[in-house]
């Protein structure tokens, strides 16, 4: 019994001790640093240029520890890999930035279940098959197997750089699913609820400029078969709507770490042409999302967002319409769903690191590819407040339309993979709930 007891406390302090690594030192007193020559290490598999494209300085700049600080988030944030080091080096009479970086597993299945629009009734499951930056490009070919809930099947490939070094970026996407009818509106006018048969194909190319710009433009084609016609559900006369989609979008992405900011600003708009009187189909959708993240006081944070979506035409069908309580959600009201054919959805929030970053290395496990094996850690608490309004074509909105909630949680980052959050909300009808989400609220 002792035996086993000593073995047991063994096995967790070698753990505790593997845990307990803090962010890389690096000798902040080089710092001013003037960059001569950049090295870059680790990156067995990813193209250097991979990496030097997302830095905001070159050779011959003379960089902050804050500057350095800021694109060591930036390399995170490509997603492929565990550890990110920038460490200056003196060397006779240059001065070089090594660029140290351990490369996360790039073949993975990863299975899930997620609770859909916040409803234990609704649940996905499946798997997600990921192959990432297979050709050390930082592409990502995707296949996900979703039943339960809205059963989905897609296939997606996206390369950031498809032409060289133009900074062209690449999506294509196709998939079918059987995806339950989400309107209020529709399911109070047919008497009950119903499902949608969706084929779908999507292709963007966009072009990246000056790091933080993003333009972009698409062509779409979606199949939507409903099991009857009723007026204002399908989008066209007949029971199967074919649609022809033209987008375009631009993008503006100063963000630090894009799984979890703290500073910078994000700005997404795009204008969607839909249908284009093809097959009697012809109406818009224009969306706009606004986020800033800023750091306060010594490492206190504060990030807020407001996003809303418009339709525009004399048929947009159900299924189309602004919905608070499917991507978007007020805290508070979060498994309700809030219809119009326009939405505001407005987020505060301040949080705080409990755990700002430790480095956890499992090597110790056998079998189990070390890639697999290293992660970024980090725990944050937060307080914040939502609110969120609809409005219908042709009617007013004021302050009395907004729902609103409040309350505070835990995040958890396990990055490069993961993660989930717990929150406490309250909303204004002074009804609580607990929420139990993965991702980032925003």
């Amino acid at each position: 019994m002792t035996k086993h007891f000593l073995i047991l406390i063994y096995f967790f302090a070698f753990s505790f001790l593997s845990f307990a690594q803090t962010k890389d030192s690096v000798n902040i007193a080089l710092y001013p640093f003037k960059v001569d020559s950049i090295v870059i290490m680790g990156n067995d598999i990813t193209e250097e240029f991979i990496i030097t494209r997302e830095l905001t300085f070159q050779t011959g700049d003379t960089i902050s520890y804050k500057t350095a600080q800021y694109n060591r988030e930036r390399i995170y944030s490509l997603g492929i890999f565990n550890k990110v080091t920038l460490a200056p080096e003196l060397n006779e009479n240059l001065n070089i930035l090594n660029i140290m970086v351990e490369e996360s597993w790039y073949i993975y299945p990863i299975p899930f279940v997620n609770i859909k629009e916040g409803d234990w009734e609704k649940l996905s499951f499946g798997m997600n098959l990921i192959v990432k930056n297979f050709r050390g490009r930082n592409e990502t070919l995707s296949a996900v197997l979703s039943f339960g809930y809205d059963p989905t099947y897609t296939l997606s490939y996206y390369n950031p750089n498809s032409i060289g070094n133009e900074n062209i970026f690449f999506l294509i996407r196709v998939g079918y699913a059987n995806v339950s009818n989400k309107s209020l509106i529709a399911e109070n006018l047919v008497g009950g609820a119903f499902e949608q048969k969706v084929i779908f194909s999507d292709i963007e190319i966009g072009r990246r400029f000056e790091l933080f710009h993003k333009l972009a433009v698409g062509l779409s084609y979606n199949y939507i078969e409903t099991p009857f016609y009723i007026e204002g559900i399908n989008a066209s006369n007949e029971r199967i709507d074919r649609m022809f989609v033209v987008g375009i979008s631009y993008q503006y992405d100063t963000r630090d770490l894009i799984q979890f900011p703290k500073n910078g600003f994000y700005v997404n708009t795009s204008y969607i042409f839909k249908g284009m009187g093809i097959n009697d189909i012809n109406y818009n959708v224009a969306r706009l999302d606004f986020r800033s993240f800023n750091p306060l006081i010594e490492r206190l944070l504060f990030k807020w967002r407001f996003t809303s979506r418009f339709t525009f035409g004399n048929k947009v069908p159900y299924y189309d319409n602004s919905i608070i309580g499917l991507e978007d959600k007020i805290r508070g009201f979060f498994s309700q769903n809030f219809e119009g054919n326009h939405s505001y959805l407005t987020s505060m929030e301040l949080y705080y690191p409990i755990i700002e970053e430790l480095h956890i290395n499992l090597d110790f496990i056998p079998i189990i590819p070390k890639q697999l094996l290293s992660y970024r850690f980090a725990l944050y608490a937060q307080v914040f407040g939502d609110a969120g309004a609809v409005q219908m074509r042709n009617s007013s909105i004021s302050l009395n339309h907004f729902k609103s909630g409040y309350g505070a949680g835990i995040t958890v980052l396990i990055l490069p993979y993961y993660a989930a959050r717990v929150e406490y909300a309250i909303n204004e009808l002074r009804q609580s709930e607990i929420i139990l989400d993965l991702g980032i609220s925003f």
